[in-house]
């Protein structure tokens, strides 16, 4: 290069720096996707070091530290699935960003799973299985092992393609296979399982009737009256205090439990009371919030951004409380086995066990929760701040519902089916708008019929891709299960 001449010099090296250039650009670009994956596999390997320190060098100290792997596995699993639907709505209306979300969702399920999180877990998930039924504590190792592999390699298929899926109901499954697997059909409560598939139906639709029906409220009551701003400052506290009213009523009976034990009346209460003070303090914010607003729905939108990011954190944190045993119960039964060498139907929580779960669903959710966060929040049906805050009302409410009957719901499927919910009801109304409209001559009429059947405001291969997920998940994790099971024993 030295006898070429100085501008030839000079080409040469500017194309070798961009080729340079290129071929960083390309490993960057091969790299980015092994990112997130490996660091979920140094958390998962630090859950089983933890596990190793803390189990020290006793019988069955392995086992411990592969259940504590997987449990970390499965924990990942759920904060890359289930907090979607806490936080999808949120982003999807524009009321957080993505990473306004991940940050809320991390510290409030973090800090639901270790301040509320429940320190004594149902070994056998809710009653489906018979302890008594397993012969020895060896077996029953291995089925709970068996349960926790086959439930997060369920809950990864499903989010990997992209159907928010329950992870209770995928721990039930996974359960009840490894327990017909080790102590035949027998061994399950058949009357149990028929509740909870009787749930794949109530849970949506209870929760998309609900959302429907404040939805429509806010329609009705708000954004078709002439003032649009005066009915704002009148509903928008009532809506706001009933919000509240049902998470606090929430947390007092879910989040609250490893404090103090409350019953759903006084739980009802203690919501109606937060209720009365928080409708107090939001009659005064939405009058000064409200002043200078147009009298347009547009306007109305910023009455509910802050309400709708308070109830997408309490749904974290609820969410943290409640659903962190789905990761972390099977491993806690798994170490009271090895440790003690018997199985009850009850078991505590170590602390280390509680922080592998919690922070398992914060990795998760920041490593692979936008995918989820992004199809709850925009990709089943649009949505903005009033439609969002429909469905984490829906959200509280139903739970809070379904708990006082005695019904055995999922979270997931409650507030998927209030999107749902939300997004069938625009269907409807635009339809019913749209026929009883004069504006238009009837032959425009026959087309613009034609040009909505076309247009729908629910996108429904998304909507057929979860329904089938819902309805696979308990017998899928449940198979999944059995073989798992039969390789363990078969090569343990």
């Amino acid at each position: 290069m030295s006898d070429l001449p100085p501008k030839a010099r000079w080409h040469a090296l500017d194309s070798d720096l961009h080729r340079i250039s290129r071929l960083e650009y390309a490993n960057a670009h091969v790299a980015r996707p092994l990112l997130a994956p490996g660091i979920a596999l140094v958390f998962i390997a630090l859950a089983g070091l933890a596990a190793a320190v803390m189990f020290g060098r006793a019988d069955g100290g392995l086992i411990v530290v592969a259940a504590a792997a997987f449990g970390a596995y499965m924990a990942i699993n759920i904060g890359a699935n289930d907090v979607a639907n806490n936080m999808g709505p949120a982003v999807g209306a524009n009321a957080l960003t993505m990473g306004g979300a991940i940050l809320i969702a991390a510290i409030a399920e973090s800090a639901g799973a270790l301040l509320a999180g429940g320190d004594v877990v149902s070994t056998i998930s809710k009653g489906i299985i018979d302890p008594m039924s397993v012969q020895n504590s060896d077996v029953f190792i291995w089925a709970m092992m068996a349960a926790l592999i086959s439930s997060a390699l369920w809950v990864n298929l499903a989010t990997w393609v992209g159907a928010p899926v329950s992870t209770t109901h995928s721990v039930v499954g996974g359960v009840m296979g490894a327990g017909i697997a080790a102590a035949g059909l027998g061994a399950v409560s058949w009357g149990t399982m028929s509740a909870i598939a009787a749930s794949w139906v109530i849970s949506p639709v209870l929760g998309g009737v609900i959302a429907a029906g404040f939805l429509a409220l806010i329609k009705h009551k708000i954004q078709y009256q002439d003032d649009k701003i005066a009915a704002a400052r009148r509903w928008v506290p009532i809506l706001v205090a009933l919000m509240a009213g049902a998470f606090a009523t929430y947390l007092s009976v879910k989040g609250l439990k490893r404090i103090v034990k409350i019953d759903i009346e006084f739980a009802l209460l203690i919501g109606l009371a937060s209720g009365g003070l928080i409708w107090a303090a939001t009659v005064p914010w939405v009058r000064r919030k409200s002043e200078g607003l147009e009298n347009r729905t547009r306007s109305l939108k910023t009455l509910f951004g802050l309400p709708l990011v308070i109830s997408a954190g309490f749904l974290s944190f609820a969410h943290g409380a409640n659903d962190v045993a789905n990761a972390v119960g099977p491993l806690a039964a798994i170490v009271h086995a090895t440790e003690f060498g018997d199985f009850a139907s009850k078991v505590s929580i170590p602390t280390w066990v509680m922080v592998i779960g919690a922070f398992g669903i914060s990795f998760g959710l920041f490593l692979f929760g936008p995918k989820l966060i992004r199809m709850v929040g925009s990709q089943i049906t649009k949505l903005n701040p009033m439609r969002a805050f429909c469905v984490a009302l829906s959200a509280a409410i139903t739970v809070i519902v379904a708990s006082w009957l005695g019904l055995p719901v999922s979270s997931t499927h409650i507030a998927v089916g209030a999107v749902f919910g939300v997004g069938f009801y625009r269907e409807w109304h635009a339809e019913r708008r749209w026929k009883y409209s004069n504006l238009q001559r009837p032959a425009e009429l026959r087309l613009a019929r034609e040009e909505r059947r076309r247009r729908k405001l629910v996108r429904r291969s998304h909507f057929m891709t979860i329904v089938a997920a819902w309805v696979v998940t308990v017998p899928a994790a449940a198979a999944l299960s059995a073989v798992i099971f039969w390789v363990l024993t078969a090569f343990g």
